[in-house]
């Protein structure tokens, strides 16, 4: 069982964006650091009676940000949060990692957060959706990834 301390909230830029886009970051970094190291099959297995599970949650997450910073179509969200038998940590984290490089590229073309999102909303209300939607997924992975070996902290 590996108990360690909170790492502190991300040193940023003094700008909103790079704020935003900072605490996003540590976030999407939190998420991942659950995932690592647990087994294939403790990472597919639901921790709690809705089903929800790590492998599962960086599943829906990759989505999210393809929709939401990417302008991509998702047409079941429910269906996002499962993980197929040829999904592995391996294969769902790179996905994760290359949807955030493309996201971070789309974010870095943004000059005025005031201009409308891809989406709905502002640019500005699209990162603190990301951000809040992260925060909340990364807290679920918290509690899973204690549930399954007992890890808490990043």
């Amino acid at each position: 069982m590996s108990r360690k301390r909170d790492t502190g909230p991300p040193s940023t830029g003094a700008g909103e964006k790079d704020v935003l886009a900072g605490f996003l970051g540590y976030l999407r970094a939190a998420i991942m650091a659950k995932a690592d190291g647990v087994p294939e099959e403790r990472a597919r297995v639901p921790g709690v009676p809705s089903g929800t599970n790590l492998l599962g949650l960086i599943k829906h997450l990759t989505q999210v940000e393809r929709h939401w910073v990417l302008g991509h179509d998702v047409t079941d969200w429910k269906a996002t949060f499962h993980s197929s038998p040829e999904d592995t940590t391996a294969s769902l984290l790179a996905a994760y990692r290359e949807v955030i490089a493309e996201a971070n590229d789309e974010v870095a073309s943004w000059t005025d957060l005031s201009e409308a999102g891809p989406r709905r909303g502002s640019r500005r209300w699209t990162l603190t959706h990301l951000i809040e939607e992260t925060a909340r997924h990364a807290g679920h992975a918290d509690i899973l990834r204690e549930l399954i070996d007992g890890a808490t902290g990043r």
